[in-house]
Parts: C-alpha cells; sequence; structure tokens
C-alpha cells in the first residue's frame, strides 16, 4: 500500500495536497503523520522525514520504498500510476491549464501565503481584515485567484474547476482554507466554490481531523500566543 507521510493537518498545507487527492480520489494509502515539533536539525520531525526523503520535508510519498517528494511530482507520479482515476482533465487543453494553475500555485502567491499561513482551526477574521487593509500585495494575490476561478469555473461550468474534480481542486484546497480562515473577500461564485470544495467528503475528512487534532503549535501561530 502507498505511505503518505504528512505534518499536523491544521497546518500543514503542503500535506493537505495529496492527503485529498488521494481520500477523495479512492486511492488506497496509509497516512503517516510527523507531528511538528519544530524545524530544526535535531528536532524529530526532521529526523523522521529525512529518513525517508533527502528533502526533510512533508508531504512524502512512499510507494513499495520508492520515495516521492513534492507536491507537484506526488500529484504527477499518481496521475501515472492510477490513470483509470482521471487526475488531470480529460482534454489536452484543460489538462495543459490545470498543469499551468497547479504550477503557478507551487511558485507563486507569496504574499498570501506568508501572511496567511494555513490554520483551519483558527477564527482569524479580525487578522485577516487588517491583512486586507495593509497589505496590497495579499489584495492581489486573491484578486488573481479569484479571477482564475472565476473563469475556471464558467468555462468548465463546474461544480470543480475543470468539471469534476481533479489534481487542480486538491492543490488549490489549502487556499481555500486561508479564504475561509481569514474571511477575506471574495465574489459571491467564489465563495459557492469554496463551500462546495470544503464540503467533498476527502475534503471535509481533512478538516474535521484538523479540528479534532487539538495540537497547538505556537511556532506556526503568529496571530494568536496561545489558545
Amino acid at each position: 500500500m502507498l505511505q503518505l507521510y504528512i505534518g499536523n493537518k491544521n497546518y500543514s498545507s503542503w500535506s493537505m495536497r495529496p492527503w485529498v487527492l488521494l481520500k477523495q480520489t479512492g486511492i488506497a494509502f496509509e497516512e503517516i503523520k510527523v507531528r511538528f515539533d519544530s524545524f530544526e536539525a535535531t528536532s524529530g520531525f526532521k529526523q523522521a522525514i529525512n529518513a525517508v526523503s533527502p528533502a526533510g520535508k512533508v508531504p512524502v510519498l512512499v510507494d513499495e520504498g520508492f520515495a516521492v517528494w513534492d507536491t507537484l511530482a506526488i500529484a504527477e507520479y499518481l496521475a501515472e500510476r492510477f490513470p483509470g482515476k482521471n487526475l488531470w482533465p480529460g482534454e489536452v487543453k484543460a489538462r495543459a491549464r490545470a498543469r499551468s494553475i497547479c504550477a503557478e500555485m507551487h511558485g507563486g502567491f507569496g504574499a498570501l501565503r506568508s501572511a496567511c499561513s494555513m490554520n483551519i482551526e483558527a477564527d482569524l477574521a479580525a487578522a485577516g481584515a487588517l491583512i486586507w487593509r495593509d497589505k496590497p500585495a495579499v489584495r492581489a494575490d486573491v484578486q488573481r485567484i479569484a479571477a482564475m476561478w472565476s473563469e475556471l469555473l464558467a468555462q468548465h461550468k463546474g461544480p470543480m474547476l475543470f468539471g469534476d474534480f481533479s489534481i487542480a481542486d486538491a492543490y488549490f484546497a489549502p487556499v481555500a482554507m486561508r479564504l475561509k480562515t481569514y474571511a477575506l473577500p471574495v465574489p459571491k461564485e467564489i465563495s459557492a466554490y469554496i463551500q462546495r470544495l470544503s464540503a467533498l467528503p476527502g475534503i471535509k475528512a481533512w478538516m474535521d481531523d484538523a479540528l479534532l487534532e487539538d495540537d497547538f503549535r505556537d511556532f506556526e501561530e503568529p496571530y494568536r500566543l496561545s489558545r
């Protein structure tokens, strides 16, 4: 069976992507959660992950001893390993566009990532209002994401970005979590998409687990000193 190494579900946006992709599409896997204690070289987290991946980060997919790291590489590996699951859109141009937006997410939107770290359990609307007021780069990132999603939803007529659930939806699921947590303003069709995405069984399962985790990590909490 595939093994997927992940970090804390409340905080680990990178881990969320392949986990919900596997869960939502019914690909069997064993979850191995490695708790965030710290990211120092001597931490338990680093020692555990370094044992399976030279990159020393989550997520890591292990298939019969063969490790794949980086979310895009994992997504591509799963698409090739399970072609019948149709993880990418079937049409050539739609598939290219899905890869393009995933690559854009992978390497971009740094302002949103930096200012609004994923925190599913928290209500950070007050922090979000200040971020929205004071950080034009965050506003620009959200506006680009909203425009991207609106265009795709209109073109492919929903309910997901390319019609059916795909790697693209899994890839942007952590962004949806950020928009919810920080209550950042988005158009109605984007709010509706976030609601539909959050209701998918695979994504709801991740969110439910995050809410039950009860593992406050102060180094992951720029806006709360305690809970």
